[in-house]
């Protein structure tokens, strides 16, 4: 077991050497707060837009399940006949320049795996830079738009916000509580008292503590040719080798057992490079993955290679809630 993977473990799972890092994570609250805090003083630069920023942030390390949310944040807004854009850090990329206009015909090694994601699938104005105050002044000197959807960036205090959207995986919760590198937070934990909505993905109804959220699996899709298939296709007990670069594998594979099939599971670390020898497990079995994983597959991946493509579904109450804040937000003067 890797490093990073023993970390992590501790971190849910409990540790007594966890102890030992306390004086780092001392030091590193003292950091976050002093950093929040000038933040919420003015000292902070901060870049305000002209239009509505909604922040869909993280306040633990790995995946929530962000990217569903973004496309569902996607598609509700443009029901509502909105012009909406998206910028991310674009972790992982490597574009000529920075900030950089992704293209649906862009790579995932110049672009990131999330963001090329996101814009094959909806085809949004979307821009990356870790400056993500630069990301939204380029986006909106190339597009005329009502809001602006940031892709993480809860702690990246250089962008001011409007509406602070926080995920937290159920299975998972937030570990032992501690921030880094005791614990999975990012910032303390009091930090979710000032946002404006938390939601839970994988709880199966509201609570005080947030909205309700699932992924929803709507249908298979051939990697290299983009073919649609029902989840029907393959039948119930079908094996099949299951790989997952993604910051929480075990929820992916989970839910292809649910489906009623056998995952083999192969999970990577979190925004992994693979190549075809990842996917060759020298039998006939079908390979299937994420379309986080897809993405960055589709060149060499094989006829045996399909992904599953899900749907964030949070509760009513949140749609609703949503549609309170967008029209709030919509009203004021910029």
């Amino acid at each position: 077991m890797k490093f990073g993977e023993r970390l992590l473990q501790a971190w849910y799972q409990g540790h007594p050497a966890l102890k030992l890092l306390w004086p780092l994570e001392a030091a590193y609250r003292r950091v976050v707060n002093r950093k929040r805090a000038d933040f919420l003083q003015g000292r902070t630069p901060t870049y305000r837009a002209p239009v509505p920023v909604i922040i869909v942030g993280n306040i633990t390390v790995g995946g929530t399940g962000k990217t569903p949310l973004i496309l569902w944040l996607i598609e509700y807004c443009r029901a509502q006949d909105l012009r909406v854009g998206v910028v991310s850090r674009g972790y992982g990329a490597r574009p000529e320049t920075l900030p950089w206009s992704v293209g649906a015909s862009d790579s995932a090694e110049h672009a990131g795996d999330e963001p090329l994601l996101i814009v094959q699938r909806t085809g949004v104005p979307m821009v990356i830079a870790p400056q993500r105050a630069q990301a939204v002044q380029q986006l909106l000197s190339e597009h005329e738009l009502d809001l602006v959807l940031s892709d993480d960036g809860l702690q990246h205090y250089g962008l001011a916000r409007d509406l602070e959207l926080v995920l937290i995986d159920e299975a998972r919760g937030l570990g032992n509580q501690r921030c880094l590198p005791m614990g999975p937070l990012r910032e303390p934990l009091q930090r979710l008292s000032t946002v404006d909505a938390v939601l839970i993905n994988g709880a199966q109804q509201d609570t005080q503590a947030g909205f309700a959220m699932h992924l929803q699996p709507t249908q298979l899709v051939h990697v290299r040719t983009g073919r649609l298939e029902p989840l029907s296709y393959f039948p119930a007990g079908q094996r099949m080798h299951a790989v997952a670069g993604i910051g929480n594998p075990q929820r992916f594979f989970n839910t292809l057992n649910s489906l009623g099939w056998q995952a083999l599971a192969h999970p990577f670390a979190d925004h992994a490079e693979f190549n075809a020898q990842d996917l060759d497990f020298a039998d006939d079995l079908p390979v299937l993955m994420t379309e986080k994983d897809a993405v960055k597959c589709r060149t060499f991946a094989g006829d045996h290679c399909w992904y599953l493509q899900v749907a964030a579904q949070p509760s009513p109450a949140f749609a609703q809630w949503f549609a309170q804040q967008l029209k709030r937000l919509l009203t004021v003067v910029y």
